[in-house]
């Protein structure tokens, strides 16, 4: 390393400044300004209670008709958010209607637990 640096010359004021604003342009061109916030509908939000007795977290605010959808349909089960599975894991148990009309009086399909003395 002591080698690579001592063949070279120390850089003067206009080299420095052209390495900076070349940065600097390249990070701007990079930025992304993000004026829009909303919650994460893939994480759970925990609720916390607030004071009782203090009056100024009392005061009520006007609910966010967005906001309240995005969280109902974030609490909503995988089956209701989604037309189809989004995994893998997901395929086991999606259809749960049963394919036969369960019948209780077909001795076949139907195995009700019987009561005896010893089960008494």
């Amino acid at each position: 390393m002591a080698a690579r640096s001592a063949g070279k010359e120390p850089l003067d004021p206009v080299r420095l400044n052209q390495l900076l604003c070349e940065r600097v342009r390249k990070e701007l061109q990079h930025q992304k300004l993000h004026t829009k916030f909303s919650v994460n509908p893939l994480q759970r939000v925990h609720t916390i209670t607030k004071k009782p007795m203090s009056w100024h977290e009392n005061t009520e605010e006007p609910a966010d008709a967005e906001f309240l959808n995005l969280i109902h349909h974030a609490a909503l089960e995988p089956t209701k958010k989604y037309s189809e599975p989004q995994t893998e894991s997901q395929e086991i148990g999606w259809n749960t209607t049963p394919l036969i009309h369960l019948d209780r009086t077909d001795c076949r399909l139907y195995f009700p637990h019987q009561k005896t003395d010893i089960t008494k």
